[in-house]
């Protein structure tokens, strides 16, 4: 005879392939173990909350309560919407940058990381860094900065910092360099968008001996000058990469570096090595002939209708001999040398570095600098950062915190789809959607037992570098 099973004695059921996968990452990556040890009270609801916020994309933290209940995930209880506040306002600026240490040592080798800056816009009146400033979205909103810097092979972020938001991006490489060597962080190599280029900043790389590599504008008197001196040959024959469609060519030149030295009263200066890559593509040159003989054209229909704008009479005065007489009017004359200089310099463009390296290898380094865009995407899109909903700073402190370790997840299984080639046929939310539909049992006194694997889904775990769940 079969004794009965206590009433109270139930088999959970719950989704376990996706929040397994994250777990297994963590392990990985030296996540989970590195959040123990900074948050060993809360760690694991600092976890829960970022598997939420990949798994259920732009959903809002209150539906965390739903998601739980279905989900395998390491708090393994439910988190209200007060409890999920006070847990960011208790993450603290000394545990972060434990973190962001911990993570940067098993980060750390001969990649150069890239660095950019994206805008967050806020509704928020109350918090201190929300500021108007320029962005890309051309949002009217006020907005805050993050800055991120990401591994480029590794394609994994290991630091980031919250700024104003009317901070240009040139002002914060100071202190980017003075917080990544309080993080312990000395042989560093940075490449970084033209935005980050001035002289100060190259200046304070030569002094703390960064291996840098910078995007500056053609504008530059120092790059006219070394392009004047080569410009008819770069587009030789010899200088063309079939792979890139474009001509390259190297210039060792030499930096004035300066220094103020308050302590002696007076400013050092000494010349320092410095390598600028020329690139020149022929497209991109007709395009911007092209869109700069349509701005001209306005230009004149402008002035000769007498619906000048205010904004544009530099531009006049630049490009433009203007005569205004009774009988004929205004009319404006090309200065065909002033566009013939400015035409000169169309298709080129110009990176710098200290490093020594070739043009194909420092163009290929630049490009792959797209890491932080897309993370940028991800964070805005996949982890509800679009707007910065949040009302007071220690709040938005926490939740930029969990969603930047959300971030690496992200970025460890987008890296992993690009190299096994999976963005032919997934998405990264339909490949966790694949996965997350995997169940496990979990009953009282026994072992956890996982559902039925199909073959497609036993692949896609190997392919991210991952051994599928089994009973254990």
């Amino acid at each position: 005879m079969t004794r009965d099973r206590p009433a109270t004695a139930q088999v959970h059921r719950s989704f376990y392939g996706a929040t397994y996968l994250l777990d297994a990452i963590g392990e990985n990556l030296g996540i989970t173990h590195d959040l123990q040890q900074c948050f060993p009270d809360t760690y694991k609801q600092i976890l829960s909350i970022a598997y939420y916020l990949i798994l259920e994309d732009s959903t809002p933290l209150y539906r965390f309560e739903k998601w739980g209940s279905l989900h395998k995930h390491p708090y393994g209880n439910p988190i209200t919407s007060q409890r999920s506040s006070e847990l960011f306002a208790s993450i603290t600026e000394a545990d972060k940058h434990r973190f962001f240490t911990l993570q940067g040592k098993r980060r750390l080798g001969q990649e150069f990381w890239a660095y950019d800056t994206t805008t967050l816009s806020s509704y928020s009146e109350t918090l201190r860094q929300v500021q108007y400033g320029h962005n890309k979205e051309h949002d009217r909103l006020p907005q805050l900065k993050l800055a991120l810097v990401f591994g480029q092979e590794s394609n994994l972020p290991f630091y980031y910092r919250k700024l104003a938001g009317n901070i240009v991006d040139s002002k914060t490489i100071h202190h980017l360099l003075s917080d990544l060597e309080f993080l312990g962080h000395s042989k560093i190599k940075l490449v970084m968008d033209r935005g980050c280029y001035s002289e100060d900043n190259i200046n304070n790389l030569f002094r703390d001996h960064v291996k840098f590599l910078v995007s500056v504008k053609m504008s530059l008197s120092l790059i006219r000058t070394e392009l004047d001196a080569i410009y008819d040959t770069v587009r030789s024959f010899e200088h063309y990469n079939e792979d890139y469609e474009l001509y390259c060519q190297t210039v060792r030149t030499t930096w004035k570096y300066t220094q103020k030295r308050p302590y002696k009263g007076d400013k050092l200066r000494e010349p320092r090595r410095l390598y600028i890559y020329y690139y020149y593509n022929i497209a991109r040159a007709a395009e911007e002939e092209q869109a700069f003989d349509r701005r001209l054209l306005a230009l004149k229909r402008e002035l000769e209708t007498g619906e000048r704008v205010p904004e544009h009479e530099d531009l006049y005065q630049k490009y433009f001999t203007i005569t205004t007489t009774p009988k004929r009017g205004t009319r404006a004359k090309v200065k065909e040398e002033v566009v013939r200089q400015d035409k000169r310099y169309y298709g080129f463009f110009a990176l710098i570095t200290n490093e020594t390296m070739d043009a194909v290898t420092a163009l290929e380094l630049y490009r792959n600098k797209d890491v932080v865009e897309k993370a940028f995407g991800n964070l805005k899109e996949r982890l509800s950062m679009r707007r910065a909903l949040v009302s007071s700073e220690q709040s938005l402190d926490g939740k930029l915190f969990v969603q930047f370790v959300a971030l690496i997840y992200l970025s460890y299984i987008k890296k992993q789809m690009q190299v096994k080639g999976l963005l032919k046929n997934y998405t990264l939310p339909g490949l966790l959607d694949k996965l997350d539909v995997i169940e496990c049992f979990e009953y009282p006194g026994k072992a956890l037992r996982v559902g039925e694997i199909l073959d497609a889904q036993a692949q896609l775990y190997h392919d991210l570098g991952i051994n599928p769940p089994t009973s254990l």
